[in-house]
């Protein structure tokens, strides 16, 4: 592992030349002329080519495996959820606003958001209740929370984390609408991604639990490669905690599954289900005899 004397040397040395002359076109908005004499590493037309896919997918696994490493980032507790879900007191600041304009549509989706709010209170208490657990625990021990980095209950969980000043991770990824990290996540526990599949793995890589927050797409895509991966043994066993049993009960009908035969009766038990930061957590602490 570097030091922080290695990499002070290695920026000092003739290969940050190549970081320096991107750096001066960039301040300069000077655009980057096609040169087969450019460093290869140093040279993004050359990176960002198809053929140069492998090497991208390695440096997105290694570059935050090195970050959490460095960290002393060993186990995490991995929460999921919506990026549209908002805090009580914003939610109330919305249906106000929405009221005193009078409009119907506005007043309609303001209090919906009310009505959701709670999502965002009870993932920030989860994240409150992981984060001191680990004040206790030595550093091989800690849990510390990681989420997708976003709005909505990500940012609740780190919240949370944030609120007892103990670190906590965000694996963001690069959108089109371009979701930004929220400013609960440790800064250089911060990591951006373009590719999903990369971001999942490091979701899972050190992973002691994964708690899942009513969410849309992104949340059921990732509980449900979870849930594959565990059913099949390509990832080890651990506590898969669905959040607000009203929500996935409705959501989610899992035995049709078992009475078409696509799954097995023993499948349902992957999962369980929770109703309450406490709950949650209780499964998680049983699970590990904590």
């Amino acid at each position: 592992m570097d030091t922080t004397e290695d990499i002070k040397q290695s920026t000092q040395s003739p290969l940050a030349n190549a970081w320096a002359e991107l750096q001066a076109h960039a301040d300069r908005g000077e655009p980057l002329e096609p040169d087969a004499y450019r460093l290869a590493f140093a040279d993004p037309e050359f990176l960002l080519r198809r053929e140069v896919r492998g090497i991208r997918f390695q440096l997105e696994l290694l570059k935050p495996e090195l970050g959490l490493q460095e960290a002393g980032i060993h186990n995490t507790i991995v929460v999921y959820g919506g990026a549209r879900f908002v805090a009580p007191d914003v939610a109330e600041q919305l249906l106000a606003s929405a009221r005193a304009g009078g409009d119907a549509q506005a007043i309609d989706l303001a209090e919906r958001a009310m009505r959701t709010s709670h999502y965002y209170a009870q993932a920030r208490e989860f994240g409150r209740i992981v984060a001191t657990y680990s004040l206790r625990q030595p550093q091989e021990e800690k849990m510390f929370i990681c989420t997708g980095g976003g709005p909505g209950v990500m940012e609740a969980a780190n919240r949370g984390a944030h609120d007892v000043g103990v670190p906590s991770a965000g694996l963001n990824i690069a959108l089109p609408h371009e979701q930004e990290t929220n400013p609960y996540v440790t800064p250089q526990l911060a990591f951006k991604f373009h590719y999903f599949a990369l971001r999942k793995m490091h979701f899972l890589m050190r992973a002691r639990a994964l708690v899942a927050f009513p969410g849309g797409f992104g949340t059921l895509d990732e509980l449900f490669e979870v849930l594959t991966l565990v059913q099949t043994r390509k990832a080890q066993a651990v506590p898969i905690v669905l959040y607000g049993s009203d929500y996935w009960r409705r959501l989610l009908n899992l035995q049709m599954l078992v009475d078409e035969g696509a799954i097995a009766q023993e499948d349902l038990d992957l999962y369980q289900t929770a109703d309450s930061p406490d709950q949650a957590w209780d499964i998680i602490r049983r699970f590990y005899g904590l």
